[in-house]
């Protein structure tokens, strides 16, 4: 990874990330100065104006997005998922963040073994779980709405939770094992 371009390492970050970023935080990340970070950024920017992603870029976040001309197509795709089934992913995803939440989506990620980013968007979309800010993270977890669904006030209240964390906990345990 040390021979790949930072503009593209930049780009990576903000593609994997699917939210803003903070500018301090990716210097620090990939051991630059704001100098070469706005450098690259100007690249990317550059690069990405003939496409349908563009960079946007405040004075603490930067963050990739979708061209405005996009938001009718985008918001007439979104319409159409809340009316679908959440479908497998999203109630694995939506199990975890109830039997482990708040929790980080990198963390979702690991347990589930694969990106969850666009399942997570489904999923605040349609209220089921909510994002809150902590530290350099995003941390997940259900609503009112979802557990008053499920007739349930309290977390605490699911079924078998402590038995289900401990299975979590054994299986995060074990593939860390395996990582090593």
């Amino acid at each position: 990874m040390d021979d790949l371009e930072i503009n593209l390492k930049i780009e990576g970050i903000l593609f994997y990330k699917g939210t803003p970023f903070k500018k301090q935080e990716l210097c620090k990340l990939l051991e630059i100065n704001e100098e070469t970070l706005s450098n690259n950024l100007e690249i990317i920017s550059n690069r990405l104006k003939s496409g349908a992603i563009r960079l946007l870029e405040t004075d603490k976040e930067v963050q990739l997005v979708t061209i405005p001309q996009l938001d009718n197509l985008i918001e007439g795709m979104r319409k159409d998922e809340l009316k679908r089934d959440i479908g497998k992913a999203g109630a694995e995803t939506l199990a975890i963040i109830l039997y482990r939440g708040p929790i980080s989506r990198s963390d979702i990620d690991s347990i589930r073994g694969v990106n969850s980013s666009f399942i997570i968007r489904n999923l605040l979309t349609r209220g089921l779980i909510e994002k809150q800010s902590q530290g350099n993270s995003n941390l997940f977890s259900v609503t009112p709405i979802l557990l008053a669904h499920l007739g349930i006030t309290n977390i605490q209240d699911l079924p078998d939770r402590p038995d289900i964390l401990d299975k979590l906990e054994a299986f995060e345990k074990e593939i860390e094992n395996e990582n090593k």
